[in-house]
């Protein structure tokens, strides 16, 4: 965040006797500073460098810096002033953030706002890295208002999280264990689901995908760009935000919420809710249709529902782009619409374990530039396994599947056989993930690490 800026004293007068800057030009330069830094943001997010090397949604788990946190955690009597856990290779240091409210947003839903001094800011799309008392990490969507990070008198994040009964535990640690008072550990804000700027928009949200959705419709409606969502749930009472969706709306008597699964038709609301237990399946190809002409479609929810919105994408309007945010790694998309997936591991969502590498895999170097070690990467052996063996048993890991991030490492020389999900044209330039790629055949690697 850039240092206030400093307003000089007009000509012939002192200083205030109370040291208090006029209310007038305190706002007029509070809206300027929001008005640049918003450009600013958009500037950089047109660049061929955005989005910048950043990470996921993690899975499991990071050795003994988690066995350093989860002691840490475990202790709701620590001062937020003292240092965290000494940071992994190479990332920024994390935050310590006080979980100040819970509250239960839906049926199987919670929703925990974390408190903090001097919080980085964020944009709608944006998620979480959040360390478990267990150690584990996890990834969720932020669903408050960006505003609350940089309050003068502390900021926030809320995270909201659907337990999930048969799941790896993550999400039934949250609800179980994080109770108000408890210190928990966060890094980011990281987005790599960010609102494009766009004429219009259709979201489309299933269950708790309605997390990076919400703060994207804010965003719409306070700009004046037209929206409409179509929001799911098996039920009502187990949607969580429902009432605030049906207020950005227009309210129960506004005339902007339809429920049932019906083509919404022009002029009959900008919200349709489809409670799956009265209404059935929702209309996806209704809902598409009555998009605008070249509209971004975000969708964000359970596997079926995105693959079934790729699927109707081209017989939609001309020109529709869609952007998913998914739970778990993505066939591909269907069609000729253009689709333009962040391949994010959601709150809800976790990745069973594979660390397994092709068999025809042969061994190769890895020259660690900052460490000044030299690790041998055996067949069959993943890049990140055998550092954590060899050398840095500390670094941060999740999936081991290519999907999260979590494991960015940057590239100093050497051709990379890139196999993730993931990363970008332009980040696989200067970086790979070192759980599932590795080097050339004949050819060895030098990370900056």
């Amino acid at each position: 965040m850039s240092a206030p800026a400093r307003v000089p004293q007009p000509p012939g007068r002192g200083p205030s006797l109370t040291g208090v800057p006029r209310l007038r030009t305190v706002l007029a330069v509070a809206g300027t500073a929001l008005v640049v830094r918003r450009a600013l943001r958009r500037r950089i997010r047109r660049s061929p460098l955005w989005p910048l090397p950043t990470l996921e949604q993690p899975i499991s788990g990071r050795g003994r810096v988690a066995a350093r946190a989860t002691a840490w955690a475990a202790s709701r009597e620590r001062d937020l002033t003292q240092p965290a856990p000494g940071p992994e290779q190479g990332r920024p240091a994390p935050l310590r953030l006080r979980v100040a409210e819970r509250t239960e947003a839906a049926e199987g839903v919670v929703a925990l706002r974390l408190e903090g001094e001097r919080l980085p800011d964020w944009e709608p799309g944006a998620h979480l890295d959040l360390v478990l008392p267990s150690g584990t990490v996890r990834q969720y969507s932020l669903c408050g208002e960006p505003a609350d990070a940089l309050r003068a008198d502390g900021g926030s994040y809320t995270l909201a999280v659907r337990l999930i009964e048969d799941g790896r535990g993550g999400s039934r640690e949250v609800h179980e264990a994080l109770g108000v008072g408890m210190t928990v550990e966060v890094r980011g804000p990281r987005n790599r689901f960010p609102l494009e700027d766009c004429h219009a928009y259709l979201f489309i949200a299933g269950g708790i995908g309605i997390t990076p959705i919400l703060p994207m419709v804010r965003q719409a409606e306070a700009e004046g760009v037209p929206w409409r969502l179509l929001y799911a749930g098996r039920s009502r009472a187990s949607m969580p935000f429902l009432e605030e969706v049906e207020k950005l709306a227009g309210g129960e008597g506004g005339g902007g919420v339809r429920r049932g699964g019906g083509t919404p038709g022009v002029g009959a609301g900008r919200l349709t809710v489809v409670a799956e237990d009265e209404d059935g399946r929702p209309d996806l190809a209704a809902a598409l249709a009555d998009a605008p002409p070249h509209a971004a479609v975000y969708c964000c929810g359970p596997e079926p529902l995105m693959n079934a919105v790729a699927d109707l994408l081209p017989d939609g309007p001309e020109g529709l782009a869609l952007y998913t945010e998914r739970f778990a790694p993505a066939g591909g998309a269907t069609g000729s619409g253009e689709v333009h997936e962040s391949r994010e591991l959601n709150e809800s969502g976790e990745l069973n374990e594979s660390g397994k590498v092709p068999a025809e895999d042969v061994a190769f170097e890895v020259e660690l530039r900052r460490t000044g070690r030299t690790v041998t990467v055996p067949a069959g052996t993943s890049v990140l396994r055998a550092l954590r063996e060899q050398a840095l048993p500390d670094l941060a890991y999740s999936c081991e599947e290519g999907f999260c991030g979590t494991c960015q490492q940057r590239v100093l020389a050497g051709e990379v056989e890139h196999r993730d999900e993931l990363l970008t044209d332009a980040e696989r330039e200067d970086s790979l993930l070192i759980c599932v790629s590795r080097a050339k055949r004949g050819t060895g690697l030098v990370l900056d690490l």
